[in-house]
């Protein structure tokens, strides 16, 4: 089992002075030197997995809040590209809608170029948070056929040296991109898709990307979303796949010492989860494409506590404890989805550098040579017949 490391970048305290600028109320400005003191800590942090022993070091694409800030996952993986020798690198995601295909698959052909025979493992999604959006001036209503759409600018790219398109939203005519990728076939083949509502797993499974898993929901109802999934790449010819799964981690030695930073900063995330997709808003009901996104607001709404309500999701859905008990989670998770990789995020929240380096230390000593010896299996198929 390979396992990686996803770097987030989040600076949670700023979320209720960046809240209350953004509804015009008088604040003080940002100190940037919050931002740099996290980009460098987190820099360092990724960079020492290498010598851990991880397998790749992953990373996400958002843009505005202090959610996360990591507004180009290429570009930081061009960097970790460089000051790197041994480990593989993925997105979770590259979020299509907002960027040029044509850029995006120059962007992707010079990073395979970076890493030197080492994998680009590229996840895809279509985005889901308002505010990036509007302030990006793409229109939220439009995600799905433009994530369409570029998916397949995107494989035209990398496969043909000179190929024409036209869409609704992009009309390209004989166009070609330098330099060639080294090895077109890896790439596409090591592309993924990531969704946040029921019907939208098909929709990168039928471009033949693999599923990857941001959990948001249970783990018993993803088996519907891969059911899906399965079945629409096999309707367009592709064998099953494994996922890959991500999941926010934190190990200490006790119960008590993991129980107690398990349940101060995993909410933590899970409440910056919600303020930077605005899930108890009610904006999704009128949004094309979100209407699992409305469902689950409403829902949210509810509770009386949305806040609470999502930390204790987390708290159910993600991994914490000694490091016997996350080896144990985490051999359940595999046995139940039989994953190819997982992509766990260390720092979250407000944690500090300290605490970080700590749980991820343990973990990297003591669970992480356990997990990488789980054995791969078969893809769940589902029902869905492979191709012949």
């Amino acid at each position: 089992m390979r396992v990686g490391m996803t770097m987030f970048f989040q600076n949670y305290a700023d979320w209720e002075r960046y809240e209350a600028r953004e509804r015009g109320e008088p604040v003080a400005d940002l100190d940037p030197g919050n931002d740099v003191k996290r980009y460098e800590e987190e820099l360092d942090t990724a960079l020492a997995a290498e010598d851990q022993g991880w397998d790749s070091l992953w990373t996400v694409e958002h843009h505005i809040s202090p959610y996360t800030m990591i507004p180009n996952p290429l570009q930081l993986l061009s960097f970790i590209a460089g000051a790197t020798s041994r480990i593989d690198v993925g997105t979770m995601v590259v979020v299509l809608p907002w960027h040029h295909p044509l850029r995006v698959a120059e962007d992707i052909t010079t990073l395979q170029y970076q890493l030197r025979g080492r994998t680009p493992y590229i996840g895809f999604g279509r985005g889901a948070a308002r505010r990036e959006f509007r302030q990006l001036g793409i229109d939220m209503n439009e995600s799905r056929e433009r994530f369409d759409e570029a998916i397949q600018i995107v494989r035209l790219a990398l496969t043909e040296e000179s190929f024409s398109f036209h869409g609704t939203h992009y009309d390209l005519e004989n166009v070609t991109m330098r330099p060639r990728p080294r090895d077109p076939q890896a790439l596409i083949d090591n592309f993924h898709f990531s969704w946040g509502s029921p019907s939208s797993a098909p929709v990168g499974a039928r471009f033949g990307l693999k599923p990857l898993i941001i959990p948001q929901r249970p783990w018993q109802e993803y088996h519907a979303d891969l059911e899906q999934f399965a079945a629409a790449r096999a309707e367009a010819g592709h064998a099953p796949a494994r996922p890959r799964i991500h999941m926010n981690v934190f190990c200490a030695e006790t119960e008590a010492a993991a129980a107690e930073g398990a349940r101060r900063y995993i909410p933590q995330y899970a409440d910056s989860a919600r303020r930077n997709y605005e899930l108890d808003s009610n904006h999704f009901a009128t949004t094309k494409g979100y209407e699992h996104y409305a469902q689950q607001s409403a829902g949210l709404a509810s509770t009386g506590d949305p806040a609470k309500a999502m930390g204790d999701a987390y708290l159910a859905n993600h991994v914490w404890g000694t490091p016997q008990q996350c080896i144990e989670k985490m051999r359940g998770i595999s046995a139940a989805f039989h994953p190819e990789e997982f992509m766990l995020v260390m720092r979250y929240g407000d944690m500090p550098q300290d605490v970080a380096e700590k749980s991820i230390d343990l973990f990297s000593r003591e669970v992480l040579p356990a997990v990488q010896a789980i054995p791969l299996e078969e893809p769940i198929t589902y029902g869905a017949a492979a191709p012949a």
